[in-house]
């Protein structure tokens, strides 16, 4: 594990190297020019750090959760998936995938699904490698060996890093990981994988401070059949239409989360109307940032929480 002062100087050499540009983009035209944020956050809004902060450092890892801390995001925003022994694993997929794990002895991961995490018990995730590899989408990511740590590792290292810095307590965004096709296949039927992710959050005693988000609208209402209490996200790629997309859940979400090029003044409206806050994925462009802070979006989810806070005056 990385201590925190090597993670904390890591975060700050990156606010400083790619804060002005995380992808090498367009805004290269723009660094001559120093203007003045057009906006900034107002005392409510939510900075979720995507997967940790990965375009900073390996995705979903224990070393990417505290990095995102010590940046001093609101929330931290993850995905789980089950293992064979009922694990509750910290993961995008439900496989070990090839694009950002190396096998025993740094080999390479065949491509696929093979390495189906839900076959598999914890103790042999833990063996892989996945954050040595050099991700091809984001080239300044730091490279490290680490593994897909289970949520409770990345509660109890998060939480005691909090602590230590004296920071005010973190927010936790779990994506419960699922689809119909993939019942009893990559995961759990969706009642049993809810009532997983509910007693390990409540175990790890963040249940105050957690978010429960889907695609799959069965895990949303499986939780809230668990605990109407606990706050669930509506995540959309593809939207039927904001009233159909509610109408599917069959419920209020607390917040609707949509891939951000899905967000305009309409749908803003739309949540406002309906008490819903607006929280988009995975904005990455400052100018998109802009944009969608001038609308007045709740929070936005990025994979460079470093870019996002050079907007907060």
């Amino acid at each position: 594990m990385k201590n925190s002062l090597f993670i904390l100087g890591l975060a700050a050499l990156f606010v400083s190297s790619c804060s002005t540009d995380p992808k090498g983009s367009k805004l290269e035209t723009d660094q001559t020019e120093e203007t003045e944020p057009m906006t900034s956050f107002n005392q409510d809004f939510d900075l979720q750090g995507h997967r940790g902060a990965r375009g900073l450092f390996p995705e979903n890892s224990i070393e990417g959760f505290i990095g995102a801390v010590e940046l001093q995001v609101n929330t931290l925003e993850m995905d789980v998936v089950i293992s064979k022994d009922k694990q509750v694993v910290v993961s995008h997929e439900p496989w070990i995938s090839s694009v950002i794990c190396w096998g025993l002895n740094d080999r390479p991961v065949a491509e696929g699904k093979g390495l189906n995490i839900y076959k598999m018990s914890y103790a042999e995730v833990s063996n892989y490698n996945c954050g040595s590899q050099p991700h091809p989408d984001f080239p300044l990511q730091a490279k490290m060996s680490t593994f897909k740590p289970l949520l409770s590792e990345v509660v109890t290292e998060v939480e005691s890093n909090v602590a230590s810095l004296e920071l005010e307590p973190v927010k936790y965004n779990i994506e419960i990981k699922s689809t119909p096709e993939g019942d009893n296949v990559f995961h759990p039927e969706p009642m049993e994988f809810a009532q997983l992710v509910y007693d390990q959050i409540v175990a790890s005693g963040i249940k105050d401070r957690t978010i429960i988000q889907a695609f799959d609208v069965r895990s949303l209402q499986a939780i809230k059949q668990i605990d109407s209490s606990i706050p669930v996200a509506l995540l959309i790629y593809e939207s039927k239409g904001f009233e159909n997309d509610l109408e599917s859940l069959g419920f209020t979400p607390d917040i609707y989360s949509p891939y951000f090029k899905l967000v305009d003044e309409k749908l803003f409206e739309s949540c406002k109307q309906n008490g819903i806050k607006l929280i988009p994925w995975t904005v990455n462009e400052e100018e998109d940032m802009v944009a969608l802070l001038e609308l007045g979006v709740d929070g936005l989810i990025t994979d460079y929480p470093d870019v996002a806070l050079t907007l907060k005056m």
